[in-house]
């Protein structure tokens, strides 16, 4: 290795601020108080006891977990072995998590008590080395004997508290792998590198304003794109994660008075919930409310604003660790009324600082004009996006066709560089933040023995966004049972895929050569609304 140069790893934020803000609370869950010392001892402790399990450079571990301080400790711990962490949706089906652990080839599994049901029906057929469970008191769930394994005690007493090198030879070896559904029925991983995973990181810290006093409450998934790399990114600046087990408004009302919370993350879904509910009042500090998975709307901007909160608006895709682009906020803006301030917050503005510029093209791979008319697909390259999909050359190669990621976003590039997304090259439904394939859908209603024809699409629904409604053709002679559609459906996907209605109708809208033209259904169902989709 050149001594002028060192691999850049996130795994060097631990280390700096185990250091420089030792003694200091680096984790609050409950009663719990972690200090810097003890994250990055337990991360220690962690990676040790993983190789003692059989963890090698590059293996997989994979982690089933909610937003507990030990999901947080894997982010470090895990490629702190050399491992590759695979941090699994804890809403997915069995089947969907099998899938995952089978095609990432994960040694490890550790998963939480409260989530064993997802893991009982196929914990015999997993070929690991080790199943570990966490059991958090704060659940109240106990382990299930179907699943085995031993405890997250066992595995730390593997371990040692030897000192290990906070760093990586390759900075561009993978420390994430990331399951999306993206645009097709099965799963892709999406794998992540130490370089971007830094970069990004660094970017979280700078566009939503974080500082070392920083106390940010996790209220987004630290599976999805590893928490859009905050996991990495507080700890960087050293503030402090405030857990949550989930989702709950009164419980968040309860941090953000009690625990003095200056930031969060989460969907416009998560914004509503917070807002609407009935103790909500103004926050007694400013509050940075990072969104995205949907334009917020103007009433939860003017909202959130009422409340005390201020909104930073980004757009990313897990093939881009998250946020990729951020809509700055520019002077002269707060001057405007509610209605016209929030038009230009719902963009999707400009690449973050570390980020390469984001790109409006047509099919020949060139920009489309800056009126904000045209609309083209919108396309990024540099160190924040993926390395490629996991075990998927040919998904990667049309991914990077032309030498650029295909988002599969349709948008308008305004004048003042600003992109705006319009629609969806592909089907994909956003439903609360939550990316939904219609063809994985469509593919679990299809195996209902009365269905001849279906077509998902996704319609307007008030909490979330928009929803899946199925079009169902039956076969001649069946009988329309939506209830024992929807209760086959439940069984094959996860809970959050499956539609929220049925619509039983004589024939689908196709063209002359038989392709289902579901821009007609989706017409229908948001005449006169403003469908605006991100991902």
């Amino acid at each position: 290795m050149d001594t002028w140069y060192t691999p850049l790893t996130p795994l060097a934020f631990l280390e700096r601020s185990a250091e420089v803000f030792a003694d200091k609370t680096a984790i609050v869950y409950g009663d719990r108080r972690t200090s810097y010392r003890e994250f990055a001892a337990e991360a220690t402790r962690l990676a040790h006891a993983l190789r003692a399990t059989g963890v090698g450079p590059g293996d997989r571990v994979a982690y089933l977990l909610p937003n507990i301080p030990e999901m947080l400790v894997a982010h470090f711990g895990v490629p702190l072995a050399g491992g590759v962490l695979v941090a699994i949706n804890t809403r997915l089906a069995p089947a969907e998590i099998r899938h995952i652990l089978e095609h990432s080839g994960a040694r490890v599994l550790v998963a939480d008590s409260g989530l064993h049901a997802s893991i009982a029906p196929i914990a015999a057929e997993l070929e690991l080395a080790e199943i570990v469970t966490v059991t958090d008191p704060a659940s109240g769930a106990r382990p299930d004997p179907a699943v085995g394994g031993i405890s997250y005690a066992e595995l730390l007493a593997r371990g040692s508290d030897e000192p290990l090198p906070w760093t990586v030879e390759d900075e561009r070896g993978t420390i994430s792998i990331n399951y999306t559904s993206g645009t097709t029925g099965k799963p892709k991983g999406v794998m992540y590198h130490h370089r971007g995973a830094y970069l990004n990181a660094l970017a979280e810290v700078v566009h939503s304003r974080h500082t070392p006093e920083s106390r940010y409450l996790w209220t987004l998934p630290m599976f999805h794109c590893n928490g859009w790399c905050t996991t990495w990114g507080v700890t960087a600046i050293g503030g402090t994660h405030v857990c949550l087990r989930a989702v709950d408004a009164a419980e968040i009302w309860r941090l953000l008075d009690t625990e003095g919370v200056t930031h969060l993350n989460g969907a416009p879904t998560v914004l509503v919930t917070i807002a609407n509910h009935e103790g909500a009042h103004p926050l007694a500090n400013e509050v940075v409310v990072t969104t995205a998975g949907a334009p917020p709307s103007p009433t939860v901007i003017e909202r959130m604003a009422g409340l005390g909160a201020r909104l930073v608006h980004v757009y990313g895709l897990t093939e881009t660790y998250g946020p990729y682009t951020v809509c700055e906020y520019q002077e002269g803006w707060a001057k405007l009324d509610v209605a016209a301030r929030s038009t230009l917050l719902a963009r999707q503005g400009v690449g973050m600082i570390v980020a390469d510029q984001i790109r409006v093209v047509d099919e020949q791979l060139r920009d489309v004009p800056r009126d904000g008319a045209t609309m083209g697909e919108v396309v990024m390259r540099g160190n924040n996006v993926m390395s490629g999909y996991f075990a998927d050359p040919e998904a990667t190669e049309k991914a990077f066709r032309g030498g650029w990621f295909h988002s599969g976003d349709l948008g308008v590039w305004h004048a003042d560089g600003y992109i705006e997304l319009r629609d969806r090259a592909k089907d994909i439904i956003v439903s609360g933040g939550e990316n939904i394939s219609t063809i994985e859908v469509e593919a679990a209603i299809y195996a209902f023995p009365s269905v001849l024809e279906v077509a998902v699409v996704g319609v307007p629904h008030e909490k979330w966004g928009e929803r899946p409604k199925a079009y169902v053709v039956l076969r001649p002679g069946a009988t329309p049972d939506a209830e024992a559609l929807l209760e086959h459906v439940r069984g094959r996907i996860a809970r959050y895929k499956v539609p929220e209605a049925v619509e039983f109708v004589p024939e689908l809208p196709k063209t002359s050569t038989g392709k289902i033209q579901k821009f007609q259904l989706r017409e229908r169902e948001w005449a006169g609304r403003d469908r605006r989709v991100q991902g």
